[in-house]
């Protein structure tokens, strides 16, 4: 069997792999990372750490926000950064794809060479890893669905009753008796069932070519921005932007929308100790520029979702830029700069209530906190993604109209506790109405499991008496259950926030 490489303490290269991780936060110190570069060495990886009683972690792009791979139980980083090869299978008339791709090479790599790709997220460093395994979603998710919703199949390295390690090929075919185990590979996050050594990307019903599987993006996009300076951006302004945002989604947001094709985000600034006035909000949407009606689609969009407010703005002009370029300007504006991180999240059904923004307008404006970035971003989401009932994948949140993001980075340490209690307060008072979390009600429906978020497991921050797996994956929690008992019995993979 082929010999992975292995990294212990000792080796010059042990560092690199320590600080591979994009939250500085966290920084593992395992027993030894082993690179891997096939199924058959994760195979023996897998087998090697059961057989000496050590705890085992997965790391793909490296891009997570809580302590699942860094936490001092983990003896064993298996790494998959050598396995990001990108191409179509003849045998399975499917994309395979390993799991280190990152995910704006994986577009490049599908656009130029077939046309097609999946609607995922905007990122140079994500890697489809652990992206899909949480559902993925990004700019062409209200056209196109989840990145999830394109998976036809999946390579799992598991690990049986008798503690040996095997590769196991499972498909969407509801006839495969794998097929649970495909299931529980399309939404409920990396580090549950086993190893991901390869997906196979196919459209639900698509048929024909390599260029017929998947979906086609458009050739170019519209792309609008509008700025607003902080100074300015009253209380009474920012109720006026948050709710004609949050308004505009509640209303074009079902799968027969004519604005399928939009993807919106709202980026709220919150103002550091050192900072000038500054911005204050980003208002940005991307239109699919197919259609005689494209800039007057946009054009109207961007007024109602801006009116009624009376602030200082500033509108860019209006682009029109190739879509795979628009993809990389959207990653460079999202990826940021690594540091230390923490990340809440909420699917919203709809906008925000007037008290809501108060309690945003006080907290981003008038609290004091020691962070270099916070923001809150509200992104377009629901159309296609509605589409898919609750439990035809493990993503069982399909009729939210936005998706919420907190985001605070800063890069002294000692600040840790400071910024971590500033967000925790944000979150909990924003949702203090359903116990500081997004309880599923009319208005909220739970968080998002790729932004994972060990706080939902804290009574102190969680008093809504729902439990955290409900909020990140209601009804679907028992069949997840269900499929980790035959898939894992004995429980070599698991972290904070896994399936029990």
């Amino acid at each position: 069997m082929p010999e992975p490489t292995r990294i212990a303490a000792g080796d010059p290269r042990y560092e690199d792999f320590v600080v591979r991780g994009d939250n500085a936060r966290f920084a593992p110190r395992p027993d030894s990372f082993v690179l891997v570069r096939s199924t058959e060495e994760v195979v023996r990886a897998v087998d090697d750490a059961v057989r000496a009683g050590q705890r085992i972690a997965v790391r793909s792009g490296g891009h997570c926000y809580e302590d699942f791979v860094a936490d001092p139980a983990v003896r064993v980083v298996i790494d998959m950064a050598a396995m990001d090869r990108v191409c179509f299978d003849e045998e399975r008339q499917a994309f395979a794809v390993e799991p280190a791709a990152r995910l704006l090479d994986l577009y490049r790599a599908l656009y130029l060479g077939w046309g097609v790709t999946v609607p995922g997220g905007s990122s140079e460093l994500v890697a489809i890893g652990g992206h899909l395994l949480g559902g993925g979603y990004g700019p062409l998710s209200r056209r196109f669905g989840t990145c999830s919703d394109h998976l036809y199949a999946v390579e799992v390295v598991v690990v049986g009753a008798d503690g040996r390690a095997r590769a196991v090929v499972a498909t969407s075919d509801p006839a495969d008796p794998h097929h649970d185990l495909w299931w529980a590979h399309t939404g409920a996050g990396g580090g549950n069932f086993g190893v991901v050594t390869r997906y196979w990307l196919r459209s639900q019903g698509a048929e024909g070519g390599p260029s017929d599987l998947l979906p086609r993006p458009p050739a170019s996009v519209l792309a609008s921005s509008t700025i607003f300076p902080r100074e300015g951006l009253t209380r009474e302004a920012l109720r006026a932007l948050v709710g004609s945002h949050g308004r505009w989604h509640e209303r074009n947001s079902s799968p027969d929308s004519r604005y399928a094709g939009l993807f919106s985000g709202l980026v709220l600034f919150a103002v550091a100790p050192q900072d000038d006035p500054g911005i204050g909000a980003i208002l940005f949407n991307h239109l699919d520029d197919t259609g005689d009606d494209a800039e007057e689609l946009l054009a109207r969009a961007v007024t109602e979702m801006t009116e009624g407010i009376d602030a200082p703005r500033f509108d860019m002009p209006v682009e029109r830029r190739p879509w795979l370029a628009t993809m990389q300007k959207l990653a460079r504006a999202q990826d940021g700069e690594n540091g230390r991180h923490k990340i809440k999240s909420a699917y919203l059904r709809r906008g925000y209530t007037d008290a809501q923004i108060d309690t945003i307008y006080d907290h981003l404006w008038g609290d004091g906190h020691a962070f270099s970035t916070a923001t809150i971003s509200l992104q377009s989401y629901g159309c296609a993604a509605n589409a898919v009932v609750p439990d035809a994948t493990a993503v069982a949140q399909r009729d939210s109209v936005l998706r919420a993001l907190y985001l605070t980075s800063w890069h002294d340490p000692s600040t840790d506790e400071a910024n971590l209690d500033w967000t925790r307060r944000l979150y909990r008072d924003v949702y203090a109405a359903t116990g500081g979390v997004p309880a599923p009600d009319e208005r909220n429906d739970g968080c998002y499991i790729n932004f994972p978020d060990v706080d939902m497991t804290d009574s102190r921050w969680n008093t809504s008496g729902v439990p955290w797996q409900y909020l990140y994956f209601k009804e679907n929690h028992p069949r997840l259950q269900q499929i980790k008992k035959r898939w894992d019995p004995l429980a070599v993979f698991c972290h904070a926030l896994s399936v029990q």
